[in-house]
């Protein structure tokens, strides 16, 4: 027994040197050194001969050749180092290189030009306390043809019982990883960090300055900057190297890692930051600017994100539209030349493009296969995404708008970028789509694991033509139909400049005396009495010139004093950078929300700004009002989430103005289109969801097309249901056709709000549309299929079941006078459901069906 703890007692100290051992290079693994030719050689010369410098021998060593590199970690385990070094005889004579040593990155050691008819040169250097040692070899600037370079005799004394040393790969690595993606950042020779090409083959070491991680402008970089500072002294050159990397854990399995880069000369430091969701494979980054040095410097250009891709076949799926016409897709291949997608509308700038985005690196996106990588910036001011597209490589500049955004930095100060946010998939968007859902709803929107209610918005049957007795006569059919929460949208407000249209009484935000005398506690509590939660609709950043607000502060807009004030709908924007309009819009949403009985708003914003210009702002600092409105913005909106917890937040901006996840985190949904067509939303909805799961997109049944209600209702009930619809208005038949839906979608929303969805077929390809949702333990799917245009009768398959298991098929919300489904009742194993599909009773145009699988285990 003594024998075989002694036995392993030498197995475990031998990877540990002896009391102040002196250990030679060339015992360690080479196999990371790397090598301008061959590869380097233990106790041999690069040609694998015996080690011979000017004719002296050596019996140990390494023998390389430039360009060459080892890394070595010695975790402050080591006191000397000694080498001989040289060019070896085996060049006969010719060659000529230089030869460093670099102690955590500090030169210690230059050797100067070193022929092959140069002597050699002995070292003998202090590394106490050095965590990486790097032993480099270079050409002389002539080409490397004959560097045969020798450290001969290269030893390293360590410490006492130390481990011995490892080698490190050549470059200093930086990996981000996902479950399934990788994120490569290299440090180069030269100190500056560089990233590997996202589809390109895997690199030891940057090739060129183009492959830089987060370009600089005016010190040798010549395409678009990430980064383009103007300096204390006028400088506009930037030059960051690296300086260290940090990882942290947190509590929910996610990662954080900053990065720190500093200027060579001047005072600025820049800190990447990435947090890492290796589960979803989501990638969270965002830029630190700090400002270390004196007086004041300009920053011209400060992007989020700077990935740099490899552009055999890359295309890029983004998004455009108009008011009630949001969304539209466009697939194209990125070619030479700059393709941007930006907005410049400041408060609604979602309106006509949006900041979300797919890149796919195998050609035209697919549903179901290829490599894409969905990208959505989380800001609701002005944005760009440049594609620079250099012939071979394409550089992503994702962040802010440079237009008009010069930002200013005194002494001592530090600016943050937003947000930009990266979900990668090797399956195409439908995987995509489902890892950004499950992430949204765990970190981007509130309460994402709650299932919403179903909410009747009174407009369609009022208008701005309703009183107290008016709206109470809306919650009794709304109840006796199903709903849970009834909204009340514009026109409740105003006193000298009641709010009876839309010219007047925004900023006054007090009741109509004359329409609600008791305030609005006696209206809510009714709702709730009636079995409804009660919701109410503000536009806090907008004024009417006709109001109390804009008669007192007429400075409080956003405007140019010394031209006409250009309105949109009657209104203007009121200056979120001034601090008095900060407190009174805190208080005006405070004053609303706090009202007992009010569990629900909708926050609106129905215009963009056409004059940016600010009273508030000195003439130097203009520039910063697009971006300091939207950060007041996020202030005032974190405020109202943190001091109404329970209360429901919709983002709405005149439609889809304001669709990202730099405000979507205060709030539970967003408001996607006003137009609520249903045919229009079918595809409307299909769009939004590659970057926002159901639960977050308000689908509401209207008149809006003359649809049958059926269909319409059909279509609410694939997101976030509600209604803007005139009950009174309906037959009896249309009521049921409600109350039917309604109870269907009760019974299933939660798989639609909490489950994973299947993109089968696209609006945009055919005469129907299918999708289905299933739950996360695929016990439950919901398949939707929407007929809009009428075709020779096919089955509908649908996908994510469990192959394994038994489900049982039921319609559900099946519409009045059509044929039952045939297979109703029917069980099949899941993989028989997803070959075979289902046979529909239906192929008219402008129907709908709606099929339930249900696991025979289920309960």
């Amino acid at each position: 027994m003594r024998e075989l703890c002694l036995v392993i007692g030498l197995i475990c100290l031998g990877d540990i040197a002896a009391a102040n051992e002196t250990v030679p290079l060339s015992t360690l693994d080479l196999s990371q050194m790397s090598s301008g030719w061959s590869v380097p050689k233990a106790n041999a010369n690069i040609m694998g001969e015996a080690l011979s410098i000017r004719g002296e021998k050596f019996a140990q060593g390494i023998g390389t050749h430039a360009s060459s590199r080892l890394r070595l970690q010695l975790k402050r385990n080591a006191l000397r180092f000694r080498s001989v070094i040289g060019i070896d005889d085996s060049a006969g004579g010719q060659g000529a290189a230089q030869f460093r040593v670099f102690a955590d990155r500090k030169l210690i050691f230059h050797s100067g030009p070193v022929t092959g008819k140069s002597p050699a040169q002995r070292i003998d250097l202090d590394v106490a306390n050095v965590s990486v040692l790097e032993l480099v070899v270079d050409d002389n600037g002539d080409g490397s043809s004959h560097d045969h370079a020798d450290w001969a005799d290269a030893k390293l004394t360590l410490r006492n019982d130390q481990p011995l040393p490892q080698v490190l790969a050549p470059f200093e690595t930086i990996d981000l990883k996902t479950a399934s993606f990788q994120l490569r950042f290299i440090v180069g020779e030269d100190g500056r960090l560089y990233q590997s090409p996202i589809g390109a083959a895997e690199e030891k070491s940057p090739s060129n300055r183009n492959q830089v991680a987060y370009p600089q402008g005016g010190d040798g970089y010549v395409w678009e900057p990430a980064l383009q500072v103007v300096h204390a002294n006028g400088d506009r050159s930037t030059s960051l190297r690296f300086v260290d990397v940090e990882r942290t854990s947190l509590d929910d399995e996610r990662q954080q890692i900053r990065i720190r880069l500093q200027d060579d000369v001047y005072p600025l430091l820049v800190e990447l930051y990435f947090r890492l969701d290796p589960a979803h494979d989501v990638i969270e980054e965002w830029r630190h600017i700090h400002h270390q040095g004196e007086g004041e410097i300009a920053l011209e250009r400060m992007a989020s994100s700077s990935w740099l891709f490899n552009a055999p076949d890359l295309h890029l799926l983004h998004f455009h539209g108009d008011w009630a016409d949001e969304m539209n897709p466009i697939a194209e291949k990125l070619t030479p030349g700059v393709k941007s997608i930006e907005s410049l509308l400041g408060t609604r700038a979602t309106q006509f493009v949006a900041p979300s985005l797919v890149l796919s690196l195998d050609g035209q996106p697919q549903e179901n296969r290829g490599r894409v990588i969905a990208g959505s910036l989380a800001w609701s001011g002005n944005f760009r995404a440049a594609f620079e597209h250099n012939g071979s490589q394409v550089r992503a500049l994702c962040g802010l708008h440079p237009l008009g955004s010069t930002y200013h930095l005194s002494a001592g100060e530090s600016f943050q970028t937003p947000t930009m946010i990266w979900v990668s998939s090797n399956h195409g968007l439908g995987e995509m789509s489902r890892k950004f859902h499950r992430w949204a709803r765990e970190h981007a929107i509130r309460d994402g694991d709650k299932p919403r209610d179903t909410m009747l918005n009174n407009w369609e049957a009022t208008g701005f033509d309703f009183d107290q007795q008016r709206i109470e006569s809306l919650f009794q059919p709304a109840a006796d139909v199903g709903f849970e929460l009834f909204l009340l949208d514009d026109g409740w407000f105003g006193d000298k400049y009641p709010r009876v249209n839309d010219r007047a009484g925004l900023g006054d935000w007090r009741p109509n005396p004359n329409r609600f005398p008791q305030g609005m506690e006696p209206i809510a509590q009714s709702a709730i009495q009636h079995g409804m939660r009660f919701g109410i609709w503000i536009e806090p950043e907008m004024v009417n010139p006709q109001s109390v607000l804009y008669e007192q502060h007429p400075d409080w807009v956003i405007r140019q004093p010394q031209r006409e004030l250009d309105y949109q709908r009657t209104q203007l924007v009121l200056d979120l950078t001034r601090p008095e309009v900060q407190q009174f819009e805190h208080s005006a949403i405070q004053e609303t929300l706090k009202t007992r009985g009010v569990s629900c708003a909708k926050w609106d914003a129905n215009r963009y700004v056409t004059q940016p210009g600010s009273a508030f702002l000195t003439s130097g600092k203009q520039t910063h009002l697009w971006i300091d409105y939207t950060n007041n913005l996020y202030q005032l909106m974190q405020q109202t989430a943190v001091e109404f917890p329970h209360t429901e937040l919709m983002l709405c901006a005149g439609g889809g103005g304001r669709v990202d996840y730099g405000a979507l985190r205060y709030f539970h949904e967003f408001w996607p289109s006003d137009n609520t067509d249903a045919v229009r939303r079918v595809a409307l909805q299909w769009d939004y969801s590659y970057f926002f799961p159901a639960i977050s997109i308000c689908s509401h049944t209207s008149k809006m097309g003359e649809r049958p209600l059926h269909f319409a209702t059909a279509v609410s009930m694939s997101a976030r249901m509600g209604m803007d619809i005139d009950l009174a208005a309906l037959s009896p038949e249309e009521i049921e056709t409600c109350r039917s839906a309604i109870s269907s979608y009760k019974k299933f929303r939660d798989v639609i709000h909490l489950g994973d969805q299947y993109r089968i077929e696209s609006p945009h390809d055919g005469k129907r549309s299918v999708v289905n949702f299933v739950a996360q333990g695929q016990d439950r799917a919901i398949l939707f299929v929407y007929q809009l245009a009428e075709e020779t009768p096919r089955v509908a398959k649908p996908q994510g079941l469990d192959p394994h298991k038994s489900y049982h098929l039921t319609e559900r919300h099946p519409q009045t006078g059509r044929p039952p489904l045939a297979e109703a009742g029917v069980s099949k194993l899941g993989k028989e459901w997803m070959e075979q599909g289902v046979r529909l009773s239906t192929s008219a145009a402008i129907q709908a069906t709606i099929l339930e699988f249900t696991a025979n285990d289920a309960t």
